[in-house]
């Protein structure tokens, strides 16, 4: 047995929204989309987004015998999400992102690690946290 790849699925509100946005500002193609579910990629980065759009859970009265909240797209899970991208280049990378305004905030840099790797984050327009990284 071996495990062979691992894509992170990422929740957003709305689909269209961000892959629009997915492919301005992060560069990457879409391979697939619908409206709530899409396949992105950028060289051999793929990340799936799937739509947290249920609003249901606003309107719900609260009673100790209400059950949970389980429709598995409630709408505040986007944004709650992360994962960490190798790459290679990153000043490069970290060049475009910071030129497309999607740093994780205005003081985020290229940092080294103690673990081996130099990184920065960034985030999509849900606020999920991308973390990129190159291996020192």
């Amino acid at each position: 047995m071996k495990l062979m790849r691992m894509i992170p699925a990422l929740p957003v509100r709305d689909i269209e929204t961000a892959v629009t946005f997915y492919r301005a500002k992060l560069g990457f193609a879409i391979g697939y989309h619908d409206n709530s579910f899409a396949i992105t990629s950028r060289d051999d980065v793929e990340i799936h987004l799937w739509a947290a759009n249920d609003e249901s859970w606003k309107s719900r009265l609260l009673t100790i015998e209400s059950p949970p909240v389980i429709s598995g797209a409630e709408s505040f899970l986007a944004g709650t999400a992360s994962c960490r991208l190798e790459v290679q280049g990153i000043d490069d990378l970290y060049a475009e992102y910071k030129e497309n305004e999607i740093l994780y905030n205005s003081e985020a840099v290229v940092e080294a690690q103690p673990w081996g790797t130099r990184e920065f984050p960034a985030l999509d327009l849900e606020r999920n946290l991308l973390t990129f990284y190159e291996r020192v």
